[in-house]
């Protein structure tokens, strides 16, 4: 007797066909749009650079504009440009996790909560390269629920803030998430890093309550320890043991071979 089209074996057959079908379709979908995928990416990071810049606004031509932002590559340990990679390609999260271009951290020395960083990275320069109006650092750190990934931009005298911003984050809608809230962007810019000329250590701190001064901004209600992530990130990246060394170029009551020294120091103590 023929097999009911109900039975069992049918059922399976023309399932496993369906699955078959459906995964050749949607692996030659993702292949496809991959290309698109990345454009829209590397998109999304330029828009991002110009925002915290103070560079971008609503119908620009995203690719013109960013022709006056300079990618450079950055030594972190010295403070000095490499010309060993080139800064259209590098990828900073790739360098982290390569023993020959990144580092592991430990206790104190890792604040931010990343366990292994990078010993170079891509800034972005406003203006001259030599006296650039803005100088743009990617950040990143432990918020409440995963990390948090953002750019911040840095006036020439290496110490004046003009921006912050995050492209990743997974804080708590209308707690955490405030982060990305532009009246509670808007209060960092001007505010100063670090306390005088000759520091090492950076001030810039996100208050519990209202910021007073230079150097904190008004804590976020609800989300202190999303707050507190923000201090520790920039804690960790504006100091000797990331961007700390190359922002001393810029400062001019600091002088860089101080600040490898302090370097060498925070290398001793986590040692």
């Amino acid at each position: 007797m023929a097999q009911s089209n109900n039975s069992i074996k049918k059922v399976l057959t023309v399932a496993f066909a369906l699955c078959i079908v459906c995964s050749i379709i949607v692996s030659t979908a993702a292949v496809a749009l991959r290309p698109m995928q990345l454009l829209n990416e590397e998109l999304d990071r330029k828009t991002n650079i110009l925002r915290v810049a103070n560079l971008y606004e609503p119908g620009i031509d995203v690719e013109s504009a960013f022709r006056e932002v300079a990618p450079r590559v950055v030594d972190m340990r010295t403070g000095e440009y490499t010309d060993e990679f080139n800064p259209e390609t590098f990828d900073h999260f790739q360098a982290a996790r390569d023993p020959a271009t990144g580092r592991t951290l430990s206790g104190d020395r890792d604040i931010a909560g990343l366990s292994r960083v990078e010993n170079y990275a891509t800034v972005y320069l406003v203006g001259d390269t030599d006296n650039p109006e803005q100088i743009i650092l990617p950040v990143r750190g432990q918020g409440l629920w995963g990390l948090m990934r953002g750019y911040m931009s840095i006036e020439g005298d290496g110490n004046t803030i003009v921006g912050i911003t995050y492209y990743e984050h997974s804080e708590t809608p209308g707690l955490g998430a405030e982060v990305n809230n532009p009246r509670w962007q808007a209060q960092w810019e001007g505010k100063k890093i670090f306390s005088d000329d000759e520091s090492l250590v950076p001030a810039i701190r996100v208050a519990r309550g209202s910021g007073t001064g230079e150097h904190q901004v008004d804590g976020l209600s609800g989300a202190t320890l999303t707050a507190n992530g923000v201090t520790n990130m920039l804690q960790f990246w504006l100091s000797p043991e990331g961007f700390g060394e190359y922002l001393a170029r810029f400062r001019g009551g600091v002088d860089p071979e101080d600040a490898q020294e302090a370097d060498v120091e925070l290398e001793a103590e986590g040692a």
